[in-house]
């Protein structure tokens, strides 16, 4: 299968590892991982801030770098969801429709990709951690991801799946909402913290880097000695590299 990852924006700038564990962690299981170098913004914050026409030519930029390949992984629910959610609606009729028809199902989430496409559960990852999982909102509601970032955390060696109280909850990123709306995004975020505290957990996960950023920005500020890692990172941890 000739896989290709698309890193995001944002993981590209600011969260590199994660790109990286998601190409070890796929090599590890057999795929043949490729990065299009033509690959830029999937346009979500260009949409959701009224740039139509500037978000619809990123759009058309993913559907060409991404097309000729069987999947495309995403470390990121809240892109994958612009894609699978918003191209359809931005394509025009005719040929760029059908290329978007096309490419967006091959579009998936890493846990979707690693359970629904390749079968597996356990990914002979060791982390010997206590966790707590975060379904960040386009994960849960968008993708509809369901258990599947905890069926793949409950198989790691060593890691102690604890549950998030009032999971559910937006952490009050949200974007340009937290930029827009500043006070009412901080207080989100505490009643997060709150929650990720009342949890136990040593480290918090997520399957998107952007909410990790908002909730660690305010365990840090605290002082908490909560980390959040990204579900790749935990995956693509292996014994060896753990105690080294």
């Amino acid at each position: 299968m000739r896989v290709a990852l698309f890193v995001t924006c944002v993981n590209d700038t600011l969260f590199p590892q994660t790109g990286k564990a998601v190409v070890s962690l796929l090599r590890r299981l057999g795929c043949d991982v490729e990065f299009p170098q033509a690959q830029t913004c999937c346009g979500q914050m260009h949409l959701n801030t009224g740039y139509k026409d500037e978000g619809t030519r990123l759009a058309r930029r993913f559907v060409r770098a991404f097309s000729p390949y069987d999947a495309v992984v995403v470390p990121s629910g809240s892109c994958a969801a612009m894609v699978r959610e918003q191209y359809p609606r931005l394509a025009p009729p005719g040929e760029p429709a059908r290329a978007v028809a096309e490419t967006v199902p091959k579009v998936f989430d890493l846990s979707e990709f690693l359970i629904d496409v390749l079968g597996v559960t356990d990914v002979g990852a060791y982390f010997p951690h206590r966790v707590t999982y975060h379904p960040t909102c386009h994960s849960l509601r968008g993708l509809r991801l369901g258990d599947r970032p905890a069926r793949l955390l409950s198989q790691v060696r060593g890691l102690d799946l604890v549950p998030l109280p009032a999971a559910d909850q937006c952490c009050g990123f949200g974007g340009t909402f937290a930029v827009k709306n500043p006070a009412v995004s901080a207080a989100m975020c505490a009643d997060k913290v709150r929650a990720v505290l009342d949890s136990g957990a040593e480290v918090l996960c997520a399957a998107d880097n952007s909410c990790l950023m908002h909730i660690g920005g305010a365990l840090n500020r605290q002082g908490a000695g909560v980390r959040v890692v990204h579900l790749a990172e935990i995956l693509a941890a292996t014994e060896g590299a753990v105690r080294a």
